[in-house]
């Protein structure tokens, strides 16, 4: 799915949507979200850890994260730049 069509689904399905630009490396250490997330990656990589699990996305990618899940995130020394859909 590219951009556009992600975006306009995310429309569709009533999500809130902004763009996330994290630049350099960083760590955030668990916490969680008051909002379902479902994202995609643009540039850069974005590891999630959640229930004693890793996972790395990349351009392309699209995660999801329901409201209050406890989980971490990596950006890489890239940074990581995401389109973004919360749902409260």
């Amino acid at each position: 799915m590219d951009r556009q069509a992600f975006e306009a689904a995310l429309k569709q399905d009533g999500y809130e949507i902004a763009t996330g630009n994290t630049p350099g490396a960083k760590h955030n250490p668990e916490h969680s979200h008051p909002y379902e997330v479902k994202a995609m990656v643009i540039e850069g990589a974005i590891t999630l850890g959640w229930e004693g699990k890793t996972q790395t996305f990349r351009p392309g990618e699209i995660f999801t994260m329901a409201r209050g899940c406890p989980h971490t995130e990596t950006f890489g020394p890239e940074g990581v730049v995401t389109l973004v859909g919360r749902k409260h």
